[in-house]
């Protein structure tokens, strides 16, 4: 999924979509965590999906790869995560040691960059959890303390941004938000990067350079020597996942990442977990609300990934390419309606030739030697993440096409401008996806039914396969997903969902909202912007602090009118090589590209 390569990255707080990497961040302006890959040279966050999405019944163009029916026969023990009862003696193991040690907060370390009153830590958890007495690993843990009176504290409120790959350690500076005072006062905000991530024992698939090179090309009808070259790259980008990371490679998955929750819970000295994910951070959520769900106290699942275990991860990844067509769609009819403004063409037809033009002028001579056609889909996959880049990406478009390039340059332009932590990112992001499902073995597989997508869904469609081609060339295992289901002794969860989010599609939500029969779904109708919690929305807002605040839900199903439409501003975008603070901005997309 290329989720917006990452939620620091999408919504508000808010898979991975390349999937496009799903993340988000809340949506104050800051973004939660380091945005994933923008320009992934070899392949590469968010992250989330003209039907909205996932039908449910296997769209035509999946049927090589089987039905979700077959796919369950073809799996008899689907409930039943590989190693199941030696790992889960093992997390009892380690969460009693966590228990016992718990985590030792201080100043944390300045290659954070958080304010002064956030304090940070490392949990220890097993690399194997069937193995709970060999290697560990560290993941680093970030806090701010609850800052109402201690009668009204009700314990942790752990955040995941998504990914995967996307790092929460600045989760606990948006206690300070107006957003979200109400619900810092009673909790503690708890940030951590998941095992892979940042500090936590990190991975890497690729030199960080090589990764960041740019500028690389994304047509979105390639010649048979371009898709030729793709998949040499997916095949070495998987040899290097292996030769820079080694043996702990195999260990980086969603069903590991939830049992690191549970040894986080544990250490936090939670008897049961408050938590807060979104985008992928909403699949490893449902996992882990199967696996311990009598651990559970609130979960607020805010982008919902599709956890269908025939979705995981091929066939979300098809339904996501579709649904970023309709937003892409969203964007143009917008665009035609502010004609007056960008002159980008009056009908959506004539915006969509004026974007054509601008590719083809960057195919022939990059923007500032560094902007081409890759880094201008990427520019534009946010603007499917997150109303907020509507405006920007309008006016960045318009200047181009009339000779100054600055404003496209800083808008396309790496967002966090660290290569160490965006290939970081992108590693993280492969190598749970590849190792936690089965994928397609043969080229002739994924160019059959991408082409056939393609026809119907140009705009992200080969972007996606480019970012997760490197998992038909897996060269190590890779896990059975867990069938997501509500086990006695669940509390009913909150989920978020915007109609017509494309890093999540809005079909994912409902489907796990069947498999949680005490879930209560709030729907934001009309709306595309992924990550939900702390956005400009004060229905669903209010809904998610009754929920952490007193445990109380809206009933099954409950709706919220969509937020405004966005405006045309009247300041230009501006051309420090910076991208604008937006409200809940999207960091990147994680569009891989290729020189």
């Amino acid at each position: 999924m290329r989720a917006a390569a990452l939620y620091g990255i999408l919504g508000p707080l808010s898979l991975s979509l390349a999937m496009t990497a799903l993340l988000a961040t809340p949506a104050t302006g800051r973004p939660l965590a380091a945005p994933p890959p923008t320009h992934p040279t070899a392949v590469a966050a968010a992250g989330p999906p003209a039907p909205t999405a996932v039908a449910a019944a296997a769209p035509a163009w999946t049927a090589s790869f089987g039905s979700p029916a077959s796919a369950v026969l073809a799996s008899p023990a689907l409930a039943v995560p590989r190693g199941g009862a030696a790992e889960a003696r093992g997390v009892i193991v380690a969460a009693r040691e966590a228990a016992a040690r718990g985590i030792a907060f201080g100043r944390c370390p300045s290659s954070e960059e958080l304010s002064s009153d956030v304090r940070c830590g490392t949990v220890s958890v097993p690399l194997n959890y069937a193995r709970p007495h060999g290697k560990h690993i560290r993941l680093t843990v970030s806090r701010v303390r609850a800052s109402g009176p201690k009668a009204r504290r009700q314990g942790a409120l752990v955040y995941n941004p998504g990914g995967p790959g996307a790092s929460g350690m600045t989760f606990p500076e948006y206690a300070a938000e107006d957003g979200f005072r109400k619900t810092a006062a009673a909790y503690d905000f708890v940030g951590y990067a998941p095992r892979g991530v940042g500090r936590s024992a990190p991975v890497s698939c690729q030199r960080p350079a090589a990764f960041a090179k740019t500028p690389t090309s994304s047509p979105q009808h390639p010649s048979a020597a371009y898709l030729r070259a793709m998949v040499a790259r997916a095949r070495a980008y998987a040899r290097g996942c292996v030769r820079r990371t080694g043996a702990a490679l195999r260990h980086i998955t969603t069903l590991n990442n939830a049992r690191d929750l549970d040894v986080l819970r544990a250490a936090l000295g939670e008897k049961r977990l408050t938590f807060v994910g979104a985008s992928y951070g909403t699949y490893y959520g449902a996992v882990y609300a199967t696996l311990f769900p009598r651990h559970v106290r609130r979960m607020v699942f805010d982008s919902v990934v599709n956890p269908g275990p025939w979705q995981i991860w091929y066939r979300n990844n098809l339904d996501q390419s579709l649904a970023f067509e309709r937003r892409w769609a969203d964007w143009r009819r917008w665009a035609a309606r502010h004609h007056a403004v960008y002159h980008l063409g009056a009908t959506p037809a004539r915006v969509l030739a004026a974007y054509r033009k601008a590719a083809h002028r960057l195919a022939r001579k990059p923007a500032g030697g560094r902007v081409g056609t890759g880094e201008l889909q990427d520019a534009f996959v946010r603007a499917g993440y997150n109303d907020a880049y509507w405006d920007p990406s309008a006016r960045a478009l318009a200047a181009y096409l009339r000779g100054n390039p600055r404003p496209l340059i800083a808008l396309a332009a790496s967002e966090s401008g660290d290569a160490v932590a965006d290939e970081n990112a992108n590693a993280v992001y492969t190598a749970v996806e590849c190792n936690d499902a089965p994928w397609p073995r043969r080229w002739a597989s994924w160019n059959r039914e991408n082409t056939a997508l393609a026809r119907r869904a140009p705009f992200e469609t080969w972007d996606n396969v480019a970012m997760n081609l490197p998992c038909a060339y897996w060269p190590l295992g890779h896990d059975t997903p867990m069938d997501v289901t509500a086990r006695p002794g669940l509390p009913p969860v909150l989920l978020l969902a915007a109609e017509r989010d494309a890093a999540t599609p809005y079909a994912g939500a409902k489907a796990l909202w069947r498999r949680l029969p005490g879930a209560s779904l709030v729907t934001e109708r009309k709306a595309g912007t992924h990550g939900l919690w702390g956005g400009p929305n004060a229905c669903v807002n209010r809904k998610v602090d009754t929920y952490l605040l007193t445990g109380r839900t809206p009933g099954r199903t409950a709706s919220c009118a969509p937020r405004p439409a966005p405006e045309p501003r009247p300041a230009p975008v501006p051309e420090s090589g910076k991208q604008p603070a937006l409200p809940g901005g999207p960091g990147g997309s994680g569009a891989p590209g290729m020189p």
